[in-house]
C-alpha cells in the first residue's frame, strides 16, 4: 500500500512515493524503497482532501518545524520526501517535476561542495560513488535511463542541475557519471553544458545509439530498446541511421573547454563494442585537439562495470576537482 503526493505538499507530508509493504505472513511489514515486479496488478484510489491531527502535547508545541535551517550550514537540513541511508550515509528519495530524483548526503561535505551526478544504474558497482562521498561529494541521481540521452532527458537534466545547484548550494561545476547507455545523457549533456563540467567518467559507456540498442555494428543490439530509443527521439529508423547527434559526432565544446575525460572499457564488450562507442569517441577527440584516458581491462565484457579497486578513477575525479 502505499501514497503520493504532489511536490507542493512537502513541507506538512512525504512528496512523491510513499510506499509500504506487508508480508504474505502478515509477520512483517515496512517502508519499500525499490522493488522490481511482473504481472502487477494496481488499484487507484484519488482524493481530493485530506486531514491532519496533530498532537496536543507540550513537546509538539515547543517543538521547531522551521524547514529553513540549513543542511550542514549550506543545505536545508529537512528535506521533502523519504529519508533513508544507503552504505551509511543519508539518502533523501524526491521528486521533481515529477521524476524520481536521489541525493545522497556526505557526512561532512568538503570545501567546494562537489558532487557527482550518476546518470544509469542506481547503486550498481556503487565503489567510486562511495570512495567520493567519504571525500565529502554529494551523490545525485534523477531517472532518465528510458530516455537515451535525447532533448526530454537533456531539458530534465537541465532542470535539475538548475535545482540541486541552488537547493544544496553544491557546486557550478559537477562531476558527471555514466555506465552503458548512461553515456549517451552525461555525453550530450556535457557537450551542450561543457563549462558546467569538472570533470567525466565514463564506462563502458554507449557513444552511438547504433550501435546499442540499435544493433547496426558488430553488437547484438537491443530490438525493444531500439523501438523505445526510435520512439523518444522522434525518428523513423531510415533517418536514426543518418542522425549526426550522437557523442561520436560532436564533442567539440568537451573538447574546447578540455574537460577530463576518464573511461573504464572491458576489450572483450560485445554489448556496447569498444570499437563502435569509446574507441570512435576518441576518434572525434582527438580530430578536435583533445583526448580521453581510457583504462582497458583485457578479456572482460560489458560487465561487471568499474573497478574492484577504484582509485585510479578517484584519483582523476579529486585531481579535476582541486582536491
Amino acid at each position: 500500500m502505499g501514497f503520493w503526493y504532489p511536490e507542493y505538499t512537502g513541507k506538512v507530508n512525504v512528496a512523491g512515493f510513499h510506499l509500504h509493504f506487508v508480508s504474505d505472513d502478515k509477520k512483517h511489514a515496512g517502508h519499500v524503497m525499490e522493488f522490481q515486479a511482473s504481472n502487477v496488478q494496481i488499484s487507484v484510489d484519488l482524493c481530493d482532501g485530506y486531514e491532519i491531527d496533530l498532537p496536543s502535547t507540550k513537546e509538539f508545541e515547543i517543538s521547531d518545524f522551521d524547514l529553513t535551517q540549513e543542511y550542514n550550514n549550506k543545505s536545508s537540513a529537512k528535506q521533502t520526501g523519504n529519508q533513508a541511508t544507503w552504505n551509511g550515509f543519508v539518502l533523501l528519495d524526491s521528486t521533481l517535476n515529477g521524476v524520481p530524483f536521489k541525493v545522497v548526503f556526505p557526512k561532512t561535505p568538503n570545501k567546494n561542495r562537489d558532487w557527482i551526478w550518476r546518470a544509469r544504474f542506481w547503486g550498481h558497482e556503487p565503489q567510486t560513488d562511495i570512495a567520493l562521498l567519504e571525500q565529502g561529494f554529494h551523490l545525485v541521481y534523477i531517472e532518465v535511463g528510458g530516455l537515451f540521452g535525447c532533448e526530454k532527458a537533456i531539458d530534465i537534466w537541465d532542470d535539475f542541475y538548475d535545482f540541486a545547484t541552488q537547493k544544496y548550494s553544491l557546486n557550478k561545476k559537477v562531476v558527471l557519471e555514466g555506465m552503458s547507455r548512461g553515456g549517451l545523457i552525461i555525453f550530450n549533456w556535457g557537450n551542450r553544458n561543457a563549462d558546467k563540467v569538472a570533470c567525466i567518467y565514463g564506462d563502458a559507456p554507449v557513444c552511438d545509439f547504433k550501435s546499442w540498442p540499435g544493433g547496426f555494428g558488430v553488437g547484438p543490439g537491443s530490438k525493444d530498446d531500439w523501438k523505445i530509443c526510435l520512439e523518444q527521439y522522434g525518428l523513423t529508423e531510415q533517418i536514426a541511421l543518418k542522425y549526426n547527434g550522437n557523442p561520436v559526432d560532436h564533442m567539440e565544446n568537451i573538447a574546447s573547454h578540455k574537460v577530463p575525460i576518464i573511461i573504464v572499457v572491458g576489450d572483450a564488450d560485445e554489448v556496447v563494442p569498444v570499437s563502435e562507442n569509446t574507441d570512435l569517441l576518441q576518434k572525434r577527440l582527438e580530430e578536435l585537439g583533445w583526448k580521453a584516458e581510457i583504462i582497458h581491462k583485457p578479456g572482460i565484457g560489458h560487465h561487471p562495470h568499474s573497478l574492484k579497486d577504484p582509485q585510479p578513477i578517484v584519483d582523476v575525479i579529486l585531481k579535476n576537482t582541486e582536491n
